[in-house]
């Protein structure tokens, strides 16, 4: 028996199930997923992409499942110098959510010592991760070859 097959994503905030995955997890080409209604499916993508919670994939019968951001251990970072904070974790190409009054990052212990120094005010969360996405195209970029 095969499995039903997404080979495509769509931009939809909605869908007909749920698929709930971690910032990792949302970094995929081809991997066999679970919705969190129990149905198996395969993901196969023509590149590794990055999603985004709210986009679905598009099977090719025409459903489509919604990915959820699930949540996971990550570092709020606050303090009273917020822009150089955040400047310091991307100098160091390290993902990060920001907000008006708090940065997320994932738990990195090299990090947390880094911003200790720094005078950040951390604690532990459980929370989903959206970080923003490459300044140089949309989801994700790895080192400097924009």
């Amino acid at each position: 028996m095969s499995l039903p097959t997404a080979r495509s994503i769509t931009h939809s905030h909605s869908g007909d199930e749920r698929v709930m995955l971690t910032y990792e997890e949302r970094f995929l080409r081809r991997k066999v997923l679970t919705t969190q209604g129990g149905t198996e499916f395969l993901v196969d993508l023509a590149q590794t992409t990055s999603l985004g919670g709210g986009d679905a994939f598009e099977l090719e019968d025409g459903r489509l499942f919604e990915v959820i951001a699930a949540e996971e251990a990550l570092l709020e970072v606050t303090g009273s110098d917020l822009t150089r904070l955040a400047w310091h974790i991307g100098n160091r190409h390290t993902p990060c959510q920001i907000e008006a009054g708090r940065l997320l990052i994932q738990s990195n212990h090299v990090l947390l010592d880094m911003l200790q120094k720094l005078g950040a005010t951390l604690r532990e969360v459980t929370e989903p991760f959206t970080p923003e996405g490459g300044a140089y195209g949309h989801g994700r970029t790895h080192g400097h070859s924009h």
